[in-house]
């Protein structure tokens, strides 16, 4: 049995070929919209938001706009600013457009869902700080079913395991075969799997495609070859999914002012990233001041905005709303 979880998943639900099909990782986006669309119709049926049911139909349309273009475009500023100026000959031709290509930052998908949020409510006559509160406690399952898509594209790493742990790593670390391709590879290390790939390609390649192929004879002699990682995608899954969403319900369970609920996001999103960034991967070339990496600085930022909101919207004289068990 292998020691380790390898990841060998195709990013492809439906490959159509020639790079098209239906990614995993857009199914994550629509799931995680069309569950947080369940909850917050059941609590507009229920009475506990101030939407109907037909307004929070409508809301998911300037939600999936928030989140698409506020997450590119925040990947894009805080990560990649070259792509402003990247443009190529394939569709869409512009680097800050190439979503298919991977790179979407939370932390821009979150303002962009509070932009749109205000808009939606300024369109609809509706109190923005409630309609921030509503969208909040809606975005734990998006960002945990982004975090399994991660996985499933095989990016943001986990740091590497202590190295008294990689001789026997435990079941729940992760190696990559694409590992092999790493300049820190040594590729003579493979030379034992050469007779069981294909002799016509590279042999860094033909290994991790046989990886791929789920080759066990391939994957056998491999994976004591790789370094084992901690499983930050899973990590973060869980943080920004159900613990995060944990949190909002119990300070929801009586009517709270408006603002209250998304300032509770802020706090405990921003808090739980900081602690999960400390087993994932720092990413090459991302800004840092000393340990602190730049989505360290992003989430502390949010937590020192959470508190002045908690405390701004306590003393606001709207009524409380909401409520998850009865009145």
């Amino acid at each position: 049995m292998l020691a380790a979880i390898i990841h060998t998943l195709d990013p492809f639900a439906i490959d159509f070929g020639n790079g098209f099909g239906i990614r995993w990782y857009g199914l994550a986006y629509a799931g995680g919209f069309l569950i947080g669309w369940f909850v917050l119709r059941s609590l507009a049926r229920k009475g506990r938001i101030a939407l109907s049911t037909t307004q929070v139909a409508d809301l998911m349309t300037y939600l999936i706009a928030g989140v698409i273009i506020g997450g590119r475009v925040g990947h894009v500023l805080f990560y990649e600013p070259q792509l402003l100026v990247t443009f190529h000959g394939e569709i869409p031709w512009w680097g800050l457009l190439d979503i298919h290509k991977g790179g979407m930052s939370s932390h821009g998908g979150i303002l962009g869902t509070i932009v749109a949020s205000w808009l939606f409510a300024k369109r609809q006559h509706l109190g923005a700080l409630h309609m921030i509160d509503c969208v909040a406690f809606a975005a734990p399952f998006g960002l945990s079913f982004g975090r399994l898509a991660n996985f499933v594209n095989g990016e943001l790493p986990g740091r590497p395991l202590p190295e008294s742990m990689q001789a026997n790593p435990p079941w729940w670390s992760i190696k990559y075969p694409d590992e092999v391709y790493s300049a820190a590879f040594d590729v003579d290390r493979l030379q034992p799997l050469a007779g069981l790939v294909n002799p016509n390609v590279s042999l860094p390649q033909a290994v991790r495609d046989a990886a791929y192929l789920h080759r066990a004879d391939v994957l056998a002699k491999l994976e004591p070859l790789l370094t084992a990682y901690y499983p930050s995608n899973f990590i973060q899954a869980i943080t920004d999914g159900p613990i995060l969403f944990a949190a909002m319900a119990l300070v929801w369970l009586r009517p709270r002012k408006p603002g209250a609920i998304a300032a509770t996001f802020l706090i405990a999103y921003g808090a739980l990233r900081v602690a999960s960034e400390q087993f994932r991967e720092i990413d090459s070339g991302v800004f840092m001041l000393g340990p602190v990496t730049l989505p360290m600085m992003l989430s502390l930022g949010m937590v020192a905005i959470g508190i002045t909101l908690a405390a701004w919207a306590s003393r606001q004289s709207a009524p409380a709303i909401g409520g998850l068990v009865q009145k």
